[in-house]
């Protein structure tokens, strides 16, 4: 029988997973070089999709104490039925992994909490780290922000002529033949459009800001809809990564909370964790 290797993949949510990277990996804060390894390791923790990076002990140069237990709050998110996945939102604090929480000190700076040293057999040498606990994480020479890119997810984007419209509340946003879609393992796909099909008399410029491991930093609007305000509706990242320059400027929508009709069609809302 043919095997559908995402429902695979889902179904391996419940298990402690792990990588090994030839990448040279280092994690710093304060101006202070914690972690600098070429062995490390990439690991996910049970029922989470993003990973954390790990290091073998000998290549963590911060001296490692037991941390207590954190308050954690818990954002379980169904992708589906069946599937409740644990995203970024829930803290590193919430390990779904036996093992001991452990403080991390170089030279003054103390990182509370930002180690964790698994029980499993398998990962004992090593120490996983949490990503926001440090200032600067570096893949070779090159600066990775928001967490480690996963080796098995992929962002495509490609031009397309098809036709799109947004709307909110029957008031049409952004109406493009242009689009950019981009298909990104595990999501749906999701609509970039080019800025001069949008209209931006009806959207406000937010302050919230994100970024993406893949795509970078974006910027948000809200839109202004009937005396309504939807807010942080819509993003655009101005200086994508490498892996997305196609994006620069073209602005996306929550498809889950706008009307998206494609090519004639009205598009159901996705589930993901921003329904």
């Amino acid at each position: 029988m043919a095997l559908q290797l995402s429902l695979r993949q889902a179904r391996e949510l419940p298990e402690l997973r792990f990588e090994p990277t030839r990448k040279r990996v280092r994690a710093s804060s304060g101006g202070k070089v914690f972690a600098d390894s070429g062995r490390a390791a990439l690991v996910w923790e049970p029922r989470r999709v993003v990973p954390q990076y790990a290091f073998p002990e000998a290549d963590v140069r911060a001296s490692l104490t037991p941390a207590a237990p954190a308050e954690v709050e818990w954002h379980p998110v169904s992708l589906g039925p069946n599937t409740h996945v644990l995203v970024p939102s829930t803290g590193f604090a919430a390990h779904t992994t036996p093992g001991t929480p452990l403080t991390m000190s170089l030279d003054g700076v103390v990182l509370e909490g930002a180690g964790f040293r698994p029980d499993d057999p398998d990962l004992a040498e090593y120490v996983i780290t949490d990503f926001d606990a440090f200032d600067e994480w570096r893949e070779e020479d090159e600066t990775i922000v928001a967490h480690p890119r996963d080796p098995f997810h992929r962002v495509d984007v490609r031009r397309s002529s098809r036709h799109v419209r947004v709307e909110v509340d029957g008031v049409t946003l952004a109406d493009t033949k242009a689009p950019l879609l981009v298909f990104e393992t595990s999501l749906p796909p999701r609509l970039y459009l080019p800025p001069s099909d949008v209209d931006f008399f009806r959207l406000r410029e937010s302050t919230r800001e994100t970024a993406c491991a893949y795509k970078g930093r974006a910027r948000y609007w809200s839109a202004e809809v009937g005396g309504r305000t939807y807010p942080d509706l819509a993003w655009a990242y101005e200086n994508p990564l490498p892996d997305a320059v196609q994006l620069a400027g073209y602005v996306a929508f929550f498809d889950e909370h706008v009307d998206v009709t494609l090519d004639g069609e009205r598009v159901p809302r996705p589930v993901t964790p921003w329904s």
